[in-house]
């Protein structure tokens, strides 16, 4: 069983280690780097949940409605964004990916995979990918764990 120190070492270890991965990805998109880190994690919000209501992008995002307000249209103004009235309740706006912005979605990925798989066949030796693979199973109970 790894110690104390030997647990906090690792995660300070990984904690740079994807950070650094995640510039690098953004970095190799030029699409993704149009717009700001928040827009983009709005619209990746919104390729997950489809729509969703303002106050609930703010609330995820950690911003005032009023600045998701602002971020919002400019989404809108880029096409990559839909309003449509709630059916239960006309008042309230749902959010959603134009088609527009769901092209957008797609070339940013095929962007970030591109150069993934590039810089993995690149770097990589078998026995590393492998490696990789069989970490996956443990990344995603990281990024599960709340």
């Amino acid at each position: 069983m790894p110690t104390q120190p030997d647990t906090l070492h690792l995660a300070a270890e990984l904690r740079t280690v994807v950070a650094r991965l995640i510039k690098k990805l953004r970095s190799h998109s030029p699409m993704h780097s149009s717009l700001s880190l928040t827009e983009r994690a709005v619209v990746k919000l919104l390729a997950q949940h489809g729509q969703m209501l303002p106050s609930e992008l703010a609330a995820q995002e950690k911003v005032t409605t009023q600045s998701m307000s602002q971020i919002l249209s400019h989404l809108s103004e880029l096409g990559y964004i839909t309003r449509e009235a709630s059916a239960t309740d006309k008042r309230k706006v749902l959010i959603a990916l134009s088609p527009a912005g769901q092209v957008f979605v797609s070339n940013v990925r095929q962007e970030t995979d591109a150069w993934l798989q590039q810089a993995l066949q690149t770097t990589c030796s078998a026995e590393e990918l492998a490696s990789l693979h069989q970490a996956l199973p443990i990344l995603t109970k990281l990024v599960d764990f709340d």
